[in-house]
């Protein structure tokens, strides 16, 4: 049985060495059984190194074979995986190396080059590991080494290891400050793969395309999936929505995966029929599918099953809606899945009646360990489950979302609405603060509010408000060239809009839910204007 996240794959390999489990246009085609000596190889490497059980591996890469195998070799050596979007700047991946405390680097050297300026501020990173040889230019502060993959199978001897210890640490924006590391056990990574690939009906004979990035559990889950199945896992990153459906057809792909902005990019375009044939399933997640744009995608893809979801890092994944439901439910999130139960309750936490607002409450085997050295933060979204009997002593802590969602008298869930400020925008949680500290940081500013309004593509746009200091002349060009430098594209804002007087609560505080609401309409005066 698999209980470990290397289990799955060692258990696939042993079925069918000579599977195809990860393509990549560069590395070509990797069967199980090398992928098993890759990870091996690296496992052993990773010990070497002096790694040891429960520390931290970062792994800053694109998504290539050698990210992939880096996830299974600190799983193997007895380590946990730190996924890092490819996409952050330095001062973003410095925080998240240090606040997990990660000892080991896993990167490229133009990667390793790039960062090399934060090192110092890195003070658990004993050793950046790379995965081919750099420029003898590459000047490193800590020690550095070449892994060479391997020729053969590596002699290796795992440790002792649980389902219930940590297996990874996925960084996720939270409603205050800097993101946040959500501890995922080995369970929560196996079950979350087994509920998946049942509902979804794969098999060995499946073919994803991987668009979306590692470190987004979305986007994992399409990785562990296909290990779990032994179906085939395309390794892509695109520059263009159009990219994507070129390597559809070239790659004869059976199921794709993606969020809101990126669906609405591509529903407009012409599908090969190739595509159109061949495509077995979709999937959305990351956001509520526009009705318009899944009406598109339905019409140009009549073969495809599409599987509309719903969930959150600290439980993986919660609910889906069945393709055969959507025009009966229409705007459901669907009902919980497999091995997981979904609770709406009130704030003293009893049960919502059917159709009464409350908040969404995940139970069951999904549900994370808490937030990396955070207790308090912990404790305020990992709480007792509801309901449950008296006579049991142990407390079982389940995720309160906060997330308000209404439930019908049949069990469909429907989402209402967040109240903890975030802004969810190209699919991505963002913190406000997070986004306002960069702007705080250049000056001439007296204060600044991050805000989400609706857009058609991206879900919400990331928009500042902004009161300068008496006598600056910032300008909406400075300010938004300053966060392009200090921040990931998809939180850069798209306006500045500035103001004499910023809009506070009774407490004193920005009041960001009311300037969303007057800004609510921005950008569709704006198409209104462009289009007249």
């Amino acid at each position: 049985m698999s209980y470990l996240l290397h289990h799955t794959l060692l258990a696939t390999a042993a079925r069918m060495p000579e599977r195809t489990l990860l393509v990549h246009d560069k590395y070509g085609d990797i069967t199980a059984e090398a992928f098993v000596n890759e990870t091996r190889s690296l496992a052993a490497t990773l010990q070497a190194l002096g790694l040891h059980r429960d520390e931290r591996v970062g792994v800053f890469l694109p998504k290539v074979p050698a990210s992939v195998y880096a996830f299974y070799a600190a799983s193997l050596a007895g380590g946990v995986f730190v996924p890092i979007n490819p996409v952050l700047k330095p001062h973003q991946v410095q925080h998240i190396l240090s606040d997990c405390n990660v000892r080991i680097l896993v990167t490229s050297p133009d990667r390793a080059r790039h960062l090399a300026g934060v090192f110092a501020e890195c003070p658990d990173l004993r050793h950046v590991l790379l995965t081919e040889a750099g420029r003898d230019d590459l000047e490193c502060p800590l020690p550095l080494s070449v892994w060479h993959p391997a020729q053969d199978t590596a002699a290796f001897d795992a440790p002792p290891r649980v389902d219930n210890d940590m297996a990874a640490i996925l960084y996720t924006s939270g409603s205050t400050g800097r993101p946040k590391g959500v501890i995922i056990s080995h369970r929560n990574i196996v079950d979350g793969a087994r509920s998946v690939a049942s509902y979804l009906e794969m098999t060995q004979e499946d073919r994803l395309l991987a668009v979306l990035p590692f470190s987004f559990d979305y986007g994992l889950n399409q990785l562990t999936t296909c290990v779990l199945t032994g179906a085939t896992c395309v390794l892509f990153d695109y520059l263009l929505p159009r990219d994507v459906l070129k390597a559809l057809e070239r790659l004869a792909i059976g199921g794709l995966a993606a969020v809101p902005p990126l669906w609405a990019q591509l529903a407009p375009l012409d599908w090969p029929d190739a595509v159109t044939e061949r495509l077995r399933y979709i999937t959305n997640s990351g956001g509520a599918m526009p009705d318009g744009v899944l009406a598109r995608l339905r019409s140009v893809l009549p073969r495809t099953r599409p599987y509309l979801m719903y969930g959150l890092t600290e439980a993986f994944r919660s609910t889906f809606l069945p393709p055969e439901k959507i025009d009966e439910r229409r705007g459901s999130m669907g009902k919980a899945i497999p091995n997981a139960e979904i609770l709406v309750v009130r704030p003293d936490g009893t049960p919502a009646a059917p159709n009464e607002p409350g908040e969404l409450v995940h139970r069951g085997a999904l549900v994370a360990l808490g937030y990396w050295n955070d207790p308090e933060r912990t404790a305020a979204r990992f709480k007792p489950a509801p309901g449950r009997p008296g006579g049991i002593p142990t407390t079982e802590l389940a995720v309160w979302s906060g997330d308000t969602v209404r439930m019908d008298e049949d069990g469909y869930l429907y989402f209402m609405g967040r109240s903890d400020g975030m802004i969810k925008t190209s699919g991505y949680r963002v913190s406000p603060e997070e986004i306002e500290e960069v702007v705080y940081a250049h000056g001439g500013v007296e204060t600044v509010a991050a805000i989400g309004v609706p857009h058609d593509t991206l879900g919400q746009a990331v928009v500042l408000i902004v009161r300068l200091l008496p006598g600056c002349e910032l300008d909406e060009a400075t300010l938004v060239a300053v966060c392009r430098r200090e921040l990931a594209n998809y939180m850069v804002p798209q306006r500045v809009i500035f103001t004499d007087e910023m809009l506070q609560n009774p407490n004193g505080k920005i009041d960001r839910t009311q300037l969303a609401r007057g800004y609510a309409d921005l950008f569709e005066s704006a198409t209104e204007t462009d289009a007249s």
